[in-house]
């Protein structure tokens, strides 16, 4: 994943798990409580380091998925074939298990509710994630939003049942969808990669001036972030993390 990382003098801080929660079959999130936690932004990631009997270690990047809440972080975690981490987390880990915990990390890809909107996330697979810690945070802020979220299918979209019930809570988000792959009976979102007619229809027109965030794989970040530049979004304004293969 690329990110703006200074992790200066971090410390390795002990969390426990106190929650699983199954997302889709290949994605999990963990809520963690880290005493010692002194905050964070949305959009900031982790470090999460294993350490086996051994003594051999692994360690992997995580976007935090919640809005600040005191000493909880929860991280979203999706299993790679073969993946040490990943493997564990989906197979092994247990409530009251402790992990090591470094962070946050990051000062580029953030965005808060007082730094005002309107606010567009476009968003692929996992890369829902920190896009997910914003739209979270959004809460009673009068802050005009708009998410754009692409899965394969309705079985791999992440946080399916809270990204349906959040324009009900926040009234002024608004959620579209796109399935690029396969298609429930009865759906009514699009149907197809996301491309320049799409953008066109669901994102803020360059006029109103939108902080926009673009997360995902890195073809799919490239051809947004340059669609948004075609459609009049100075590149300032546009900001984009990518997530690209890792060990799992």
């Amino acid at each position: 994943m690329e990110r703006t990382a200074v992790r200066g003098r971090l410390s390795w801080l002990l969390a426990d798990v106190v929650e699983l929660i199954p997302e889709t079959p290949r994605v999990k999130s963990i809520r963690l409580r880290v005493p010692g936690w002194t905050g964070h932004l949305p959009g900031q990631h982790v470090d999460l380091r294993l350490t086996a009997e051994d003594g051999y270690q692994a360690q992997r990047s995580y976007s935090i998925a919640n809005p600040p809440e005191g000493e909880n972080v929860t991280i979203t975690v999706e299993l790679v074939d073969n993946g040490e981490v990943s493997s564990y987390v989906h197979e092994e880990l247990r409530v009251g298990d402790r992990i090591e915990l470094r962070g946050p990390i990051g000062g580029y890809f953030v965005w808060e509710p007082a730094r005002g909107g309107p606010l567009q996330l476009v968003g692929g697979g996992s890369g829902l994630v920190p896009l997910m810690a914003m739209a979270r945070s959004l809460g009673g802020a009068a802050v005009p939003a708009r998410m754009l979220v692409s899965a394969r299918t309705q079985e791999d979209l992440i946080y399916r049942q809270e990204l349906s019930r959040l324009p009900t809570e926040i009234p002024d988000l608004r959620v579209d969808y796109t399935l690029t792959r396969s298609q429930p009976d009865g759906w009514k979102g699009y149907a197809r990669r996301v491309d320049r007619a799409m953008l066109g229809e669901t994102t803020f027109d360059s006029g109103q001036n939108p902080q926009i965030f673009v997360c995902g794989p890195t073809g799919f970040v490239e051809s947004v972030a340059t669609i948004l530049r075609e459609l009049g979004h100075p590149p300032e304004r546009i900001r984009t993390e990518r997530f690209g293969p890792t060990g799992g």
